[in-house]
């Protein structure tokens, strides 16, 4: 499936993080990558997160946390009900295709794939996220609201699992049927219903690190590299008019000693690298049975492909000399042959290999032992 009539430099100049924008199946031949038993099945899998929302009145939400017996679904009755499945796309690869669709936006803004299926009147009840997403509509037909735009200061219900809006100023109203795909940007309210009892909604969601999380976690980095012998000094102090005053030249000097650290762009890049490719549930374990040996490798690049984990995030940074490969929260930093395979590499979720050399292999083996690839032989 291509998004046949849809032109994303138009779409990041006009609505991108600025307004809401209903693209009507845009969609060169539009199929549900997923029904609902499997994603059933998949809310009863331990290692997969998912959650049930139960309404049991016009105000009245009830959340409960998976992994869910198969029967617990048989026994929701009439009351309209909301199975919500997160980063499905690690484990349908039809679903995580769905994400090469919208590489428009760089890969190290995209989190993962939500998936909702709902019987009628089923939603999550009003709310905003801090993040862009796209809501393809998977299945049935869902009705969305679009709201105000809200912040941290916007007044929420009393819940004690949900943050839901205390009020809701709608201002738009739009039916989605099969194919068609909302686009909402950070902090705009909106609500979700189901209008049938087959209404399934793919949401595709994006990371947005926020100023605390990329302060403390860089300044949490910095000061692991740090000795006791890195103090203050002041080898020329004059003799000042007010012992009890700090002065300007002091605190400058003070400042300076944070901000040299902190400001250091290279070890920013490395940093943010390894932070942002952190994978999404860490104790999953993608690795094989048992670890792979060079010579194996060696064999499996002379008529084969290699394929990456769809649950593993590749990103990298240029430098002068080549470039840092970022996977799964690792760095490897490559040069010649390794760069322009790492390159290649985070283009694709599948590459041919032409005669790689020792350091193509070198990375290739640590990959393959992680579980962030493998490989599939040519047909």
């Amino acid at each position: 499936m291509k998004l046949a009539r849809f032109d994303p430099a138009a779409f990041l100049a006009t609505h991108w993080q600025r307004a809401p924008l209903l693209i009507c199946n845009p969609w060169d031949d539009w199929e549900c990558p997923i029904d609902p038993d499997e994603l059933a099945g998949l809310a009863c899998e331990p290692e997969v997160e998912s959650r049930l929302m139960v309404q049991q009145g016009p105000e009245n939400w009830a959340l409960e946390q998976g992994p869910f017996d198969a029967e617990r679904f048989a026994d929701l009755g009439a009351l309209p009900w909301t199975l919500l499945v997160q980063a499905v796309d690690h484990h349908v690869p039809e679903v995580a295709a769905l994400l090469s669709q919208f590489r428009f936006v760089p890969d190290w803004r995209i989190d993962d794939v939500m998936i909702s299926f709902a019987t009628t009147g089923g939603g999550v009840g009003p709310h905003f996220d801090q993040y862009d997403v796209f809501l393809i509509q998977g299945r049935g037909r869902r009705r969305w609201r679009i709201g105000q735009r809200c912040d941290d200061a916007t007044p929420l219900r009393e819940h004690q699992d949900l943050r839901l809006l205390a009020e809701f100023d709608e201002q738009a109203v739009y039916d989605l049927g099969p194919g068609d795909v909302l686009y909402v940007p950070p902090g705009v309210a909106h609500d979700g219903i189901a209008l049938d009892d087959d209404c399934m909604t793919l949401s595709i969601g994006f990371r947005a690190p926020s100023r605390a999380e990329l302060i403390t976690g860089w300044s949490d980095h910095v000061l692991d590299g740090l000795g006791e012998d890195d103090r203050y000094s002041d080898p020329m102090l004059p003799l000042q008019l007010h012992p009890g005053e700090i002065t300007a030249d002091a605190l400058e000097r003070l400042q300076a000693m944070v901000l040299e650290r902190l400001a250091d762009r290279s070890e920013f890049a490395r940093w943010f690298g390894q932070f942002n490719s952190a994978p999404k549930y860490p104790d999953m374990d993608w690795s094989p049975e048992a670890p792979l040996t060079m010579a194996e490798v060696r064999r499996a690049t002379e008529d084969g492909r290699v394929l990456r984990n769809f649950a593993s995030r590749f990103v990298f940074v240029r430098e002068t000399e080549g470039l840092v490969l970022f996977v799964d929260g690792e760095s490897y930093p490559c040069t010649g042959s390794a760069a322009r395979f790492a390159e290649a590499l985070c283009a694709a979720h599948e590459i041919e290999i032409d005669e790689p050399d020792e350091a193509v292999l070198a990375l290739l083996l640590d990959l393959a032992n992680r579980g962030a690839i493998a490989f599939e032989e040519d047909d």
